[in-house]
């Protein structure tokens, strides 16, 4: 078992226990006297945050961070400053583990039997799966199931968003399993050290309590939202500006943050919101390629990419599972954070608020906000839970569009909407895709259908060449077996076998 010394927690492998359960590795430290003697904060701290936080020590009303861990997961290139948080224990990783790279990027592999804040500063920047770490998270198998382990167990860590948040939201969700910084390396430090005021600012009951029901993650979430520099109101933090993907620096405000760690108590932490699918209309086989359009299904964040041809589409969720810590009665608010509000259609389903029917209509790229240049293609609708004292950190449902595509909807018999023709050239058009998700096709298709409106088959036009008359099936007419090939860059190609 790993023992802090003065420089810190010196883990090697020897320390590791691999769980299958979880399929990580658990460290074994004794971190019962980490930091225990050392002052709340140093010299270096700036000074409002630190006559802020002396005054409550004084009174002994902050828990400070003795016992907390920092994992730094860039070697160095973006480190906290130790200096201004003298009861931090650093995580330093023998060379065991850094010869299998255990100490680098996303933090996917070890968990901590502590509360621990960290941060990697990298991203991949070459190639075409070329992303940031949290994008990675979102597109990788086991990507989320493993942010939400992460989170669960009490682990704060900030990633930057690395052009992955700039002309374009080029994420495929929200979520709240990390924090996110506007920019690249060195922008993730001042989230390092909102996340570690607000720890420390926790009366040492709270976080004891907020450490015991694994809600410490979400409870940071909602104290740094909740007190952002242009959040004042419960109205605004139920809104799209307080819950961007990424984060600038300028919404953080360290004394607010403080003061609204400080003010909760251990009979008012607010729950985690846990959400679960009942129904719904994504399938698990959809668009040429037959992929799922049910990208991630985790207990604070559900995903899903529109790949087939409906105009509109429905879910019904559920946050009924939620529990509240204390046994207070929730009720709950379902908010559109982003996406075309005439496009979606939010019904709660019970008085409370715990059930909600999602409908929603095909969307095109928009901008963000009013006044955000950036634009998304992704509709985001936010789930809180109020305990009569707090509400919670958001929980997330979102959709991603395709619209890299150029899909032309138009009336249907009888009313509603039906796929009339999509481009596929995203490459032609300079439209960017993740191909990792997405793909580029150098073809258009229109839809045929019959006098009753059913789909009776689709015509291929491609340049240069004939047009390829294909069935409903989306096989060709003549009788031939058509498949696909896609490439690593996302180029999809046709294969037509006799």
């Amino acid at each position: 078992m790993a023992i802090p010394g003065p420089d810190g927690l010196a883990l090697a492998l020897r320390n590791l226990l691999w769980v299958p359960a979880l399929r990580r590795f658990v460290a074994l430290a004794d971190l019962s006297r980490a930091g225990a003697d050392a002052r709340p904060y140093g010299r270096k701290l700036e000074r409002g945050a630190a006559l802020y936080l002396s005054r409550l020590t004084a009174q002994g009303r902050a828990a400070g961070l003795a016992g907390v861990l920092y994992d730094n997961r860039d070697r160095g290139h973006s480190p906290l400053s130790l200096g201004k948080f003298p009861q931090i224990t650093p995580v330093r990783y023998g060379p065991d583990l850094l010869k299998h790279n255990l100490d680098y990027g996303l933090a996917e592999t070890i968990l901590f039997p502590a509360i621990t804040i960290g941060n990697s500063s990298t991203a991949y920047t070459a190639g075409p799966r070329a992303r940031s770490l949290p994008r990675h998270a979102m597109t990788k198998p086991d990507g989320p199931f493993r942010a939400y382990q992460t989170y669960a167990a009490n682990h704060i860590y900030i990633y930057p968003e690395h052009r992955d948040h700039d002309a374009a939201d080029r994420f495929p969700a929200n979520w709240p399993y990390m924090l996110i910084s506007q920019g690249s390396s060195g922008s993730d430090r001042p989230f390092l050290e909102a996340v570690a005021l607000i720890l420390a600012s926790f009366t040492p009951q709270t976080r004891a309590r907020l450490e015991a029901e694994h809600l410490v993650a979400p409870t940071v979430q909602m104290v740094f939202r909740r007190a952002q520099t242009a959040v004042r109101s419960d109205d605004a933090y139920l809104s799209g500006a307080a819950h961007p993907t990424a984060f600038d620096k300028s919404a953080i405000n360290p004394t607010r943050m403080m003061a609204l760690a400080n003010s909760l108590t251990p009979g008012t932490i607010p729950p985690q919101v846990v959400l679960s699918v009942e129904s719904e209309d994504f399938a698990p086989r959809a668009g040429l390629l037959a992929r799922s359009e049910r990208l991630f299904t985790t207990p604070a964040a559900i995903a899903r990419i529109w790949r087939g041809p409906e105009w509109e589409k429905e879910m019904v969720i559920s946050a009924g599972r939620t529990r509240d810590p204390n046994g207070r009665p929730l009720t709950f608010r379902w908010v559109l954070l982003r996406g075309d509000p005439g496009r979606v259609r939010i019904t709660p389903l019970d008085e409370r608020g715990s059930r909600a029917r999602i409908t929603l209509d095909w969307q095109e790229e928009r901008r963000i906000l009013p006044g955000d240049p950036r634009t998304s293609s992704r509709v985001d609708i936010g789930v809180f839970a109020h305990n009569g004292a707090y509400w919670s950190a958001p929980a997330f449902v979102s959709v991603s569009f395709p619209t890299h595509q150029k899909r032309r909807y138009e009336p249907a018999p009888g009313g509603g909407m039906r796929l009339a023709a999509v481009d596929y050239d995203a490459r032609a058009r300079k439209i960017p895709f993740d191909p990792l998700l997405h793909f580029s096709a150098s073809w258009q298709d229109r839809f045929r259908y019959g006098p009753d409106g059913t789909l009776i088959g689709l015509e291929r036009l491609r340049p240069g060449r004939p047009a390829l008359r294909l069935t409903a099936q989306g096989q060709p007419a003549n009788g031939r077996h058509l498949s696909y090939e896609i490439s690593e860059r996302g180029i999809l190609k046709m294969v037509i076998n006799e």
